[in-house]
């Protein structure tokens, strides 16, 4: 099952920055990103290594909740979004301050 490069730059929204993403990866070689809403595990795992060249060992998916916010116009709520967590094989990995 192959996937088209424009499903590539739509399952990956881009990457989930903070402080616990930032240990996970120093850690354990895992990196969070911001994927769609429809985003399947074999999508997000064919997106990562095509977009990236790396290998893939595990994938794990959440739904994040928007948080409820006071606004002054009484009570919103932020939208929801989907996040994974990316674990790459030995030997591999990604960096993300490179532009080029």
């Amino acid at each position: 099952m192959s996937m088209s490069d424009e499903r590539i730059y739509q399952v990956l929204l881009g990457p989930h920055v903070s402080e616990k993403a930032t240990n996970l990866s120093d850690k354990h070689r895992q990196f969070a990103f911001r994927v769609a809403p429809n985003a399947r595990k074999p999508e997000i795992r064919q997106a990562v290594e095509k977009l990236f060249k790396v290998v893939v060992e595990d994938v794990r998916v959440m739904n994040v909740r928007g948080k409820q916010r006071r606004t002054r116009y009484g009570v919103g709520r932020r939208a929801s979004w989907k996040k994974a967590y990316v674990r790459l094989a030995p030997g591999h990995d990604i960096d993300f301050s490179v532009t080029e």
